[in-house]
């Protein structure tokens, strides 16, 4: 049996860094998945979104269901924008997958929220969409998180045996004896882009910045003994540990910008490398943001003993996207796009609500 579907996916990342939108085919066929990259976009939130999303944890109930439509609305009008700019047609596309953008994530608590309204953008688009892909899990005792694996080694473990992306959260996905194993390490690029704002910048590019930097003991250890890094998988983290956890102790240092750049860069760098030897990873495939960040990738393959593989710009900015239109294939196809190994639930499922614009 055949099975093929031209899926959009919409990815928004907790960095804020935009809104990730991509065309892909895939198809299904000898019980194997391929797919075919077709085009990407990112389009950047509105400033005045920008504050709302950054500051949405402390948002009354009523100022989160308003910014729930919003982001709907724009998610929707990103698409007609994309749709306008690569000349698609609206007839040729089975869905629009959708991450949303995660607000609260606790699934100790039973609950993550990711927003963007999906009716919303069904209506305004005339396009099926599929989206909430964690609340399933979580409600099976899952992290709801990491979901990129299930994309990682069906569509892309030809390349290597652990993915990394580097977003706002760094996460890692790889196998071993044949079973997926994946989870979130540590931050990724909010830290070093709350920084840069106070620069009057978006982010360090290619960590310019943290490359001028002196490397902190006393700041590295302090990061370093954080309990997180010694509880064991499936583990995820979410912008309130960020907020609680480590922010504080970012803004309890005395040091320059700098040196916080510098000692961040060689944390995060330390963390994916120790993980990474230690479960030996040969080949590591980075994507996200982060990739673009040449002192970090410097100071990886410094403390990493496999091989670093840096792909396609077009991988490195729309992987996690194209993950998620993978996610909708699997959902339209009724195959489990949510594995119990990866995020501790009880059993896999297939997970995701439809929204139709009829």
């Amino acid at each position: 049996m055949n099975s093929n579907y031209t899926i959009i996916g919409i990815m928004s990342g907790t960095s804020l860094d935009g809104v990730d939108i991509t065309l892909s085919s895939y198809h299904y066929s000898s019980n194997k998945w391929g797919f075919k990259f077709t085009h990407g976009k990112t389009y950047k939130y509105p400033s005045e979104i920008y504050e709302k999303l950054k500051n949405a944890t402390q948002s009354s109930a009523i100022e989160l269901l308003i910014l729930d439509k919003t982001i709907g609305n724009l998610f929707a009008e990103f698409v007609e924008q994309f749709i306008y700019d690569f000349q698609l047609s609206k007839k040729n596309i089975d869905a629009i997958s959708s991450h949303g953008h995660t607000i609260f994530h606790q699934p100790e608590n039973g609950f993550t929220e990711q927003i963007g309204c999906g009716t919303t953008i069904a209506v305004k688009t005339g396009i099926p969409v599929i989206n909430n892909y964690r609340t399933k899990d979580v409600i099976l005792g899952g992290q709801g998180a990491p979901l990129v694996p299930v994309g990682d080694f069906q569509l892309f473990n030809q390349l290597a045996d652990g993915f990394l992306n580097i977003g706002g959260i760094c996460n890692i996905s790889y196998q071993v004896d044949g079973k997926i194993t994946a989870y979130d390490i540590c931050p990724g690029n909010i830290p070093s882009n709350l920084l840069m704002n106070e620069l009057g910048k978006e982010y360090d590019e290619n960590g310019i910045e943290a490359s001028k930097g002196i490397l902190d003991i006393d700041f590295f250890n302090q990061l370093n003994k954080l309990p997180f890094y010694v509880q064991k998988g499936p583990k995820s983290l979410g912008m309130e540990w960020m907020n609680t956890t480590f922010l504080p102790l970012i803004s309890n240092s005395t040091i320059s910008i700098q040196d916080k750049l510098n000692t961040i860069s060689e944390h995060i760098a330390l963390q994916i490398a120790s993980i990474s030897n230690k479960n030996r990873i040969k080949k590591l495939l980075i994507t996200g943001g982060g990739a673009y960040n040449k002192h970090l990738i410097s100071r990886i393959k410094h403390f990493y003993k496999g091989e670093v593989l840096e792909p396609s710009n077009q991988i490195i900015a729309f992987k996690e996207a194209i993950v998620f239109g993978f996610l909708g294939a699997l959902y339209l196809e009724k195959q489990n796009n949510c594995l119990k190994e990866v995020t501790g639930a009880t059993r896999n499922s297939c997970s995701g609500v439809l929204h139709l614009p009829n």
